[in-house]
């Protein structure tokens, strides 16, 4: 046997592990759930071909245009937000200061603990009776909202809520910024620029793939946004925070139309995927590769 020969099966045997997770647990289940969307399912009796009919369904479906409407407004919303905030920390942090890794580990700690167990926190934070927040703000004189059962204040309480892991994002930025070669700064120095123009012209086109990147995960998670709404609210208040992957799971376990289910899945993979392809197109005219444009 060649050498060549034999690499080869050492590679696809080390890999053999991965590969058959992803035939079974990845591959083959987005296979199946194509199929599912096209078929008329309710989990116990045998799928029946209905062909497009659950696709041609969601045009007329209220519900699925509200968890589309909520979604989209999140995700408008959250990622600025993060994208913001989450580069302010990382500013923030990378300060060569006594003492900052304290402040990294205390800013970035929130994002590890388990979803549920900060949802729950956070229910006990807006309860509108004797929670910490209407607590503070009656201290001060002001009538505190009902917040999450306020249809007005559930999704903006939602929100709220994600303050708590923008811990994450940091530290992406935070890899970015100590990537920024030192010299660049230096020269510019040389050169009289100051605090602003350094930022503007030499950290943020430098950090530029690092935004990308985060965008892209940013605007995955905010579409899969499950937890949060399934937890606090259970997409109340009058469908105020019923989101999409929730109204997905409703239709699946709830009233066994894994049919439909299936097909709403595939639409918020296109639109996952075209938002994706979008950001990466557009990538050439902002994204910067080592002082060059890509």
């Amino acid at each position: 046997m060649s050498s060549r020969r034999r690499e080869a099966i050492t590679f696809y045997l080390t890999i053999s592990p991965w590969l058959i997770g992803f035939l079974a647990f990845t591959l083959v289940p987005m296979a199946i759930s194509l199929y599912l969307s096209f078929t008329r399912w309710d989990l116990f009796g045998a799928p029946q071909w209905i062909g497009l009919e659950n696709y041609a369904r969601m045009a007329s479906d209220p519900l699925f245009a509200q968890a589309l409407k909520v979604t989209t407004i999140y995700t408008l919303v959250y990622v600025p937000m993060e994208l913001v905030g989450g580069l302010s920390l990382a500013l923030l942090v990378n300060q060569k200061v006594r003492g900052v890794g304290v402040f990294r580990t205390i800013f970035y700690l929130p994002s590890v603990l388990a979803g549920v167990a900060y949802v729950v926190l956070w229910m006990w934070i807006f309860n509108p009776q004797g929670g910490l927040l209407n607590t503070l703000l009656g201290a001060i004189g002001i009538q505190g909202p009902r917040w999450l059962i306020d249809p007005r204040w559930a999704l903006p309480s939602l929100l709220l809520m994600t303050f708590w892991g923008w811990g994450r994002a940091m530290v992406l930025y935070l890899a970015g910024l100590q990537g920024v070669p030192p010299e660049l700064y230096e020269a510019a120095e040389i050169d009289g620029a100051g605090t602003t123009a350094k930022f503007w012209h030499i950290t943020l086109p430098m950090i530029t793939p690092t935004i990308l990147f985060a965008l892209i995960l940013s605007i995955i998670g905010t579409f899969q946004t499950f937890t949060s709404a399934f937890v606090a609210t259970n997409g109340g208040p009058l469908d105020a925070t019923l989101f999409y992957v929730l109204y997905i799971y409703r239709q699946a376990f709830q009233f066994f139309r894994m049919g439909y289910a299936s097909a709403l899945a595939w639409v918020l993979f296109v639109i996952i995927l075209v938002l994706t392809l979008v950001l990466f197109r557009s990538g050439q005219f902002w994204v910067y590769y080592e002082g060059k444009r890509e």
